[in-house]
């Protein structure tokens, strides 16, 4: 966390030979994920094995090592910065979905799609079939709704809410109601509508 003071912040390292120690506060301010694949995972190079181990041979360690944080860590910088910029951090509910930007970040970024177009969310194959079975409840409009946009809505009700509450305009509301169902408005409009019909 950003706010958390550089004597209390630790360094994170995977295995000494392979990754230089890394400051909690780089990995957040960093503006891209490429600058934070170059700031967590140095170039093979540079570490003491040439080549990545064999997938199937190697131990848990090194195959987190070499397989999955690789991509995953780059991802999950990008879902803190998407969730600063969406406010989770500020608000309890948000329309934000933490899983599904991390997978549309994963498949994106995979490298076996690497000449291949941005696919959003919900045109990504598999999960286009999972939600045919299993579809989501539609997200409640107070998600959806822009601040501005809640705001217009929250000051139109309420100022009409002010303009029913004055005295004259109850009266006059009174007065409208009595007038319907004693003079039956509605019906003396259809009988003149008939007669003018009948012309």
């Amino acid at each position: 966390i950003p706010d958390i003071p550089e004597s209390e912040q630790e360094s994170v390292s995977l295995e000494a030979g392979m990754l230089q120690p890394l400051h909690m506060e780089q990995s957040y301010a960093a503006p891209a994920a490429d600058t934070v694949v170059q700031q967590l995972l140095p170039s093979p190079k540079a570490g003491p094995l040439l080549e990545p181990p064999y997938p199937k041979m190697c131990s848990t360690r090194e195959y987190l090592e070499y397989y999955i944080f690789p991509v995953l860590l780059p991802g999950m910088a990008e879902l803190l910065h998407q969730a600063k910029k969406e406010k989770c951090f500020e608000r309890k509910r948000t329309k934000f979905i933490a899983c599904d930007f991390l997978t549309e970040w994963l498949y994106n970024h995979n490298p076996k799609r690497k000449d291949e177009s941005f696919t959003e969310f919900f045109s990504i194959p598999f999960v286009n079939d999972w939600l045919k079975d299993h579809p989501r409840r539609p997200m409640p409009l107070s998600l959806l709704l822009s601040e501005e946009e809640a705001s217009i809505i929250i000051q139109s009700f309420w100022r009409g809410y002010r303009v029913r509450c004055d005295r004259e305009i109850q009266e006059l509301r009174q007065w409208q109601k009595q007038l319907r169902e004693e003079k039956n408005i509605f019906q003396r409009v259809e009988e003149f509508w008939t007669k003018q019909e009948a012309r």
